[in-house]
């Protein structure tokens, strides 16, 4: 008997929350695709998103990444896909992940996300006099935006990627049983 997911899990939160290693953990367990949409991004524009952001700016990154979140919930088989910090603020990308999946907010403190996040040289956003200061002042602006996530699952400091992804698991199953299908 193999499992399949009733819809797609899409998670997000702000860089360095884990999306993209608790991500792939979780699809690994649940034997289903996993993608990094900003890999994907990446990947469509054959450019990094520090060179996207320098060349063409934020808004036409929101754009691109718009257009590769609705390609990627379209796929089949459902899967888990991890999406870039920003991504969830844009009103159009809630409606478009609402339709089709199920969001995840890893919520992390600022003092573990800085952890993550403060010897990367790859975050557009952080290149600032100030790097702590802005990314405090991301997660102070956006935190109301992911609390609308279906959704919310506290990271914890002392966890690793797989006891971060056997909590989600349990998670996930007590907010919707029914999201992991038997399937022959």
């Amino acid at each position: 008997m193999k499992l399949r997911l009733r819809r797609h899990i899409v998670l997000i939160g702000m860089m360095g929350a884990g999306k993209t290693a608790v991500g792939s953990e979780l699809a690994r367990r649940l034997h289903v695709p996993f993608v990094d949409s900003d890999a994907e991004i990446e990947a469509a524009a054959a450019m990094t998103i520090t060179e996207i952001f320098a060349r063409d700016g934020e808004a036409f990154f929101r754009d691109r990444e718009t257009q590769v979140l609705g390609r990627l919930l379209a796929r089949q088989p459902h899967g888990v896909i991890s999406t870039g910090g920003g991504a969830w603020i844009q009103p159009r990308n809630r409606d478009l992940i609402r339709d089709c999946a199920l969001s995840v907010w890893l919520d992390c403190d600022l003092d573990l996300l800085w952890q993550r996040v403060r010897q990367r040289s790859t975050r557009p956003l952080l290149k600032t006099p100030d790097p702590r200061g802005t990314l405090a002042a991301l997660l102070e602006a956006r935190a109301p935006d992911y609390a609308l996530a279906d959704l919310t699952f506290r990271s914890r400091a002392g966890d690793s990627v797989e006891q971060s992804a056997t909590r989600l698991i349990a998670a996930l199953r007590d907010h919707d049983p029914d999201l992991l299908q038997e399937s022959r």
